[in-house]
């Protein structure tokens, strides 16, 4: 059984849409792509590199990503790049009703319903499933309730629209930091794990009789 991590880079107001660059990714005529870039420094290449080495042995992607990251990781061809390595090397898990076939080096589609593959999956992988990016199929996997952990990487920015990490349909639960640490420029990064279903109380004053 393998635990599935959702790793992200998130605004303040949640938004995960086109990190990377202005034409990642325009749905909706989004228009702030590349907000992420301005942030990375070296203790932001650390966090990213120590995710991959420590903590990823399989990548689980949306069709959209798995073309961002097959039209670039594969040109990434330096032995002393450790996240280039780590990518072009581990295993992938593909979730696309469009592509019959997939080009990158250890690469493999997911048949079927999504979220029953990626069940399925779980039930028979060892270690952990990480995925990147994929911010539609992220939903799929949060109203399935098939996340186990959350590793976010929050930047201090506001864009107001967007794409976000969580919409309605997402599984109540509750959720316990287990890591935490900053980057110089202000990048949060966050680790949080399952912790049972959520608990409510009240502030509210008794009724004067």
């Amino acid at each position: 059984m393998s635990t599935l991590i959702v790793t992200a880079f998130v605004t303040l107001d949640g938004v995960m849409q086109a990190p990377g660059g202005p034409n990642e990714d325009v749905d909706k005529g989004f228009e702030h792509g590349g907000w992420q870039v301005p942030y990375v420094d070296d203790d932001f290449m650390t966090l990213m590199t120590d995710i991959f080495e420590r903590t990823a042995d399989h990548l689980l992607l949306g069709r959209k990503t798995y073309d961002i990251f097959a039209a670039h990781w594969p040109r990434v061809t330096d032995e002393n790049d450790p996240i280039a390595v780590k990518l072009n090397s581990m295993p992938k898990y593909v979730a696309s009703r469009t592509r019959a076939s997939l080009e990158w080096h250890n690469s493999h589609l997911l048949k079927g319903d999504a979220a029953e593959a990626v069940a399925r999956l779980k039930e028979q992988l060892d270690g952990v499933i990480m995925t990147q990016g994929s911010s539609d199929f992220i939903r799929t996997l949060q109203q399935h309730d098939l996340v186990d952990e959350y590793r976010l990487l929050i930047t201090p920015v506001i864009l107001g629209t967007g794409k976000r990490l969580f919409a309605d349909g997402a599984t109540p639960t509750a959720w316990k930091l287990t890591e935490s640490r900053a980057s110089s420029v202000g990048v949060q990064y966050c680790a949080y794990e399952r912790a049972g279903k959520p608990e409510y109380g009240t502030f509210e004053l008794d009724a004067e009789e």
